[in-house]
C-alpha cells in the first residue's frame, strides 16, 4: 500500500485545508462578525488541531485503519455503516458543489462567454488524473501548488496595499465579542472538512511513535499557515472595501486582483492568480473524490475504475445542478453549516471517547 510522508502529509493537508477558503471567506465572516470578523477566523481553525490530534491518538489505538473502519469496530457494523453512508453521503455531495464553483469562479471573472461545462470537464479530468495516479502523486502536487498559492496570495495582498484605508477597520470591538463567536461559527466548518479528509487518508499515513509526532507537528504547522493567510485575505478586504461591501463581494480576492496596477503599466492580473488557484480547486475537489471511493470501499467493498467513473458522474450531475451563483454559494453555506461542522464535529468526538474508554476497559 502507498504511503505518505509526514511532511507530505503536512503539505496535502494544508492544500486541502485551504483549498477554496481564501475566496469566500471574507464575505462569510464579514457577514457574521462586521468589521471584526478577521479576528475569529484563526482561533477558528485552529478547531482542527483538537480535532486532528483525537484522529491520531485513534491512529495510533488502530493502525492502518481509516476511521470508518474504526468506526465499525467501535460502534458494531450496523452503526459504522450508517455512519459511512452518511459520510458518503456528505462528501459526494459537497465535492460535487465544488466542481461547480470552479465553472462559478472562472465564469464569474474571465470567461463569461464560455460553456460552463467545459469548465466542469476540464476539472473533473485534472481530477480522475490525480486519483488514479495514487494518494502519493496526490501529496507531490500539493507540495509543488501550496508554495505557489502562498506567493500567489502574498503578492495579490503585497500588491493591494497602496489602497488601504486604515479607518475601516475602526473601532475595534465596538460590538463587543458575540460578533467573534459568530464569525467563528462560520469559518469552523473549514477545519472540519479537512478532518473529513484526514480521516479517510490514515490508511496512508505511518504510524510509528516518532513519525506520530511528526504527524501532530505537521497539524499545527498546517492549521497556522492556513489560519494565518485566511484571517490576512479577511483583514485586506475589510481594509480596503470596508465591512459592508466586503460582505457583499462574494470574490472579493478576485476584485482585488483587478485592482492590482505595477508601476502603472501592469493591470488587471487576476488571470493570473486564477492558474494558480486552479490548482486550489482541484486539490480540494479532489480530496472529497477520495473521500467518496474511500467510503465506498469501507462500506460497500466496490472499488475500481468504473467505481470512480459513476463518481464522476455524480460529481457533474451535481455540479450542473447548481449552475447559477447565488445558489451555489448558499448551498455550500448550508452544507458546510448543518451537515459537516454537526457530524464532522459530534463524530470524531464521540469516537476518540468510546476509542479511549474501550482502551481503559481493556476492550
Amino acid at each position: 500500500m502507498e504511503k505518505i510522508s509526514p511532511h507530505q502529509f503536512m503539505t496535502l493537508g494544508a492544500a486541502v485545508l485551504m483549498g477554496t477558503t481564501f475566496l469566500p471567506v471574507a464575505s462569510i465572516v464579514s457577514g457574521a462578525g462586521g468589521r471584526d470578523g478577521w479576528i475569529s477566523v484563526l482561533p477558528a481553525f485552529a478547531l482542527g488541531i483538537p480535532y486532528g490530534l483525537m484522529v491520531l491518538s485513534i491512529l495510533s489505538q488502530y493502525p492502518s485503519n481509516n476511521l470508518l473502519q474504526v468506526s465499525e469496530i467501535v460502534f458494531g457494523k450496523w452503526t459504522g455503516k450508517i455512519i459511512g453512508i452518511l459520510y458518503i453521503s456528505i462528501t459526494g455531495y459537497f465535492g460535487g458543489l465544488l466542481l461547480g464553483q470552479v465553472g462559478d469562479i472562472y465564469e464569474r471573472s474571465i470567461m463569461p462567454l464560455t460553456p460552463i461545462w467545459l469548465f466542469y470537464l476540464g476539472g473533473i479530468l485534472l481530477v480522475i488524473y490525480l486519483v488514479t495516479a495514487g494518494i502519493e502523486v496526490f501529496a507531490r502536487f500539493s507540495e509543488i501548488i501550496l508554495p505557489l498559492i502562498v506567493i500567489a496570495l502574498a503578492l495579490n495582498l503585497g500588491l493591494s496595499l497602496p489602497r488601504i484605508e486604515q479607518g475601516e477597520l475602526l473601532p475595534i470591538l465596538s460590538d463587543g465579542i458575540m460578533p467573534l463567536f459568530w464569525g467563528g461559527i462560520k469559518v469552523a466548518p473549514f477545519a472540519m472538512e479537512y478532518i473529513l479528509f484526514f480521516g479517510g487518508v490514515l490508511t496512508f499515513l505511518p504510524n510509528s511513535l516518532k513519525e506520530i509526532r511528526e504527524l501532530k507537528t505537521g497539524i499545527w504547522r498546517s492549521v497556522f499557515l492556513v489560519g494565518t493567510l485566511d484571517m490576512l485575505v479577511v483583514l485586506m478586504q475589510v481594509l480596503v472595501f470596508g465591512p459592508v461591501e466586503t460582505t457583499r463581494l462574494i470574490y472579493g480576492l478576485l476584485v482585488l486582483g483587478k485592482m492590482v496596477e505595477v508601476s502603472r503599466t501592469v493591470a488587471g492580473v487576476e488571470s493570473l492568480f486564477l492558474g494558480v488557484w486552479l490548482g486550489a480547486l482541484v486539490i480540494k475537489i479532489t480530496a472529497f473524490f477520495y473521500t467518496s471511493i474511500w467510503g465506498l470501499e469501507t462500506v460497500f467493498n466496490l472499488k475500481g475504475f468504473k467505481w470512480n467513473l459513476g463518481v464522476c458522474a455524480v460529481f457533474m450531475g451535481i455540479a450542473f445542478g447548481f449552475e447559477r451563483g447565488p445558489s451555489l454559494i448558499a448551498e455550500i453555506g448550508t452544507v458546510d453549516n448543518y451537515l459537516i461542522l454537526p457530524f464532522t464535529s459530534v463524530w470524531v468526538l464521540t469516537l476518540w471517547g468510546f476509542a479511549r474508554w474501550k482502551k481503559g476497559a481493556g476492550g
